[in-house]
This record gives structure tokens, sequence and C-alpha cells, in this order.
């Protein structure tokens, strides 16, 4: 059996790489994927922890499932955002996409 540290340095990992993903890069699309990659950091902690404190109660299951009807909602808002500032901009770079300006 895999211990649970194996699965909270992977998911560490994974959020770091989530986290330089959404803060170091310019590309609004990129950004959006370091997004995803925390958010499924966050699902691997929830259903590890689930698995080895309380496996008979589904209540990490429940959350990671939560967790993961909001990255959905979140990468449909946010692609939705994303093709519209394109179309008016013609651009995904963030720092040229100033909305107070037209």
């Amino acid at each position: 059996m895999i211990p649970l540290s194996w699965y909270l340095i992977v998911a560490a990992i994974l959020f770091c790489i989530g986290l330089y993903g959404a803060l170091a890069q310019r590309n609004a699309i990129t950004i959006l994927m370091g997004i995803e990659l925390m958010l499924n950091a966050i699902n691997i902690n929830l259903v590890a922890f689930w698995r080895y404190i309380t496996p008979d109660v589904l209540t990490g299951q429940v959350f990671a499932i939560f967790v993961i009807t909001v990255a959905a909602a979140e990468a449909a808002i946010g692609l939705a955002l994303i093709i519209s500032i394109f179309r008016n901009r013609d651009t995904v770079i963030v720092e040229e996409v100033d909305m107070m300006r037209w």
C-alpha cells in the first residue's frame, strides 16, 4: 500500500507547478491551466485524506466532486472571457489587456 506522504508530495509538486503557471506566465490560457493544476492537486489531497482517515464516509469524494464541478465552471467561464477578449483585442497576453482603454 502506498503511504499517505507520497500522495501529499505528488500533490504539493503539482500545486507548485500550477502556482508557477498561474503567477509567472503572461498568457491567459496558461494561467487557467495553472489554476486547473492547483485544483487537481487539491483533489488528490482530498481523496488521499479520505482514504487514509475515514474510508467508511464519502466526504472526501463528495468534496472532490464539488471541486471538479467548480473547476469545470471556471474553465468554461474563463475560456469564454478569453475568447471575448481575443475577439476585441487580438491578444491573450494579460499585461496587454487593459479594459479601461478601448
